[in-house]
Order: C-alpha cells, then structure tokens, then sequence
C-alpha cells in the first residue's frame, strides 16, 4: 500500500494510527500542504479534493477522506477492529468519531485557516481565538460525551477505536495552537494513555519522514 500523506495533518495522522494498530505495512508519500503540494496536477488526478491522506491500495484501488479508509481498512482487515461491529456500540464509537471529524476538524482545517489570514485578512490574534473557540466547544462536548457513555482506558473499553484515531490527532492540533485543555480531565487522561502505546507512537508528526521542526 501507499499513503499519500502530510506529517502535521491530523486526518493523516488518523490514517496512520489506524494502519499502525493493525499492523500493516505501506510506503509513505509526502504531499506538502505547506507549500501546494497537494494542488500539483498529478496529486489532483488521484485526489480531486486536493486533500490528504491517499490511500493507493495493494490493487490499485486509490481511497480518500480517512474515516472511508479506516473503515475500508477494518472490512479488508478486521483484527483488531476499530468500529465495533455491535450496533449501539459502533453509533457510540462512530458518534465521537464524527464529532471531532465533521464538528471540530473542518473549522481547524490548514485551507480555513488560510482563508481567514489571506482572503479575509484576519490577524494572527483574531485566528487563534476563532480557532480556540471553537476547538474549545466541540471538546466540551466530546468530554460529555466520554463521561456518559465511555468507559475503560481507552474512549470505550480496553483497546482503542476509531473515536481514539479521531481523539489523538484533535489534541495535538489544540495544544500546538494553545488551547488551555485542563478541563477536560477524561480527554486528555485518554490522550495521554494513548501517547504510551507503541503504535500510537509510531504515528506521532515528529517521527514521519516528512517531518520539519
């Protein structure tokens, strides 16, 4: 497999967790969202959004947007699964998921961010604390959320799910732009569980090829 990717992209990251907690092996692509990279003809032919990360398949199959991979990856692949196959375990699991992916992440996002310094001419001051408010909100209610229904170490139980490949990425986007995250004592007692797994560590921005300081 191959995995179009960018070290700092959180749905990168997502990916790479996921790959790494079933043990599969891919080659690593860099696409420098820093610079366009991602906006190069031959990256828009296999990734008409422009987005990463690109999963190219042992077939040839290529696969965008990270929730459709990982759950591809859990069809293809299911040990250990990371969407419970239990109903209102997987809507549990599935809802913390696209909390973070769909409520906090598209707000965090590298091309909103830009959009709002270069197109409407934001300040540095201004973008931090919309990023802030908004990053703040939607943990707040990921925190309730894990205090109704999660249990164990991880978001739900013993072993991580995709709610955890979601949760991770999320926290080391807030604490890179400073959001103060003493607050919610369950995400961040999960976050920290989570950074002590070696696989969880084999993921991390500051070991991928790619990395720049």
């Amino acid at each position: 497999m191959l995995l179009y990717n960018f070290f700092n992209s959180s749905t990168s990251y997502r990916v790479r967790i996921a790959l790494a907690l079933k043990g599969l092996e891919y080659d690593y692509q860099g696409i420098n969202l820093r610079s366009g990279e991602q906006r190069s003809n031959g990256y828009l032919e296999l990734s008409p959004a422009a987005s990463v990360p690109l999963l190219v398949t042992d077939e040839g199959i290529a696969l965008s947007q990270s929730l459709a991979i990982i759950d591809y990856l859990d069809a293809r692949h299911p040990e250990p699964r990371l969407i419970p196959e239990q109903p209102l375990a997987r809507t549990r699991v599935l809802e913390v998921a696209n909390l973070i992916a769909c409520d906090i992440h598209p707000i965090n996002n590298l091309r909103v961010l830009g959009y709002l310094q270069k197109t409407l001419g934001v300040s540095d001051a201004e973008k931090s604390a919309w990023y802030q408010h908004w990053v703040t909100e939607g943990l707040a209610a990921v925190e309730t959320l894990l205090a109704r229904h999660g249990h164990g170490p991880y978001c739900f139980g013993d072993s991580p799910t995709l709610a955890d490949c979601c949760l991770v990425p999320q926290v080391a986007n807030a604490l890179r732009m400073n959001c103060a995250l003493e607050s919610f004592k369950r995400v961040m007692a999960i976050h920290q569980h989570c950074l002590e797994h070696p696989d969880f560590i084999r993921a991390a921005p500051s070991l991928q090829p790619d990395y720049v300081s």
